[in-house]
């Protein structure tokens, strides 16, 4: 059931009501006790996204993912191999039985 706000066009007087949808709209003020009670129509709920998970790129468009799987190995195959050349240690030299 949602929450309605209302406002008396005679006083002012601005309040929320919990009620049915099927319900019909309130015409007495509950200070003034005249019928210029008025619906007001709000701006509705936002939708909030709470905790890990929620993410961008969650749900992107399928031409989107292939442009950004074709673009990633380009892009990371030349700083990643510049950077494994420089980082890599020779292998350990192994000792002959014979010697």
């Amino acid at each position: 059931m949602p929450t309605y706000d209302y406002r008396c066009k005679k006083c002012g007087h601005t309040w929320e009501l919990f009620q049915s949808i099927k319900a019909e709209p309130i015409k007495k003020c509950p200070e003034c006790k005249k019928n210029q009670a008025e619906r007001v129509i709000g701006p509705g709920a936002a939708i909030l996204f709470k905790g890990s998970g929620f993410y961008l790129t969650d749900y992107r468009s399928d031409s989107y993912k292939k442009a950004a799987a074709a673009d990633k190995p380009s892009s990371g195959s030349d700083s990643s191999s510049s950077s494994k050349s420089s980082d890599s240690k020779p292998a350990p030299k192994s000792k002959k039985s014979g010697e």
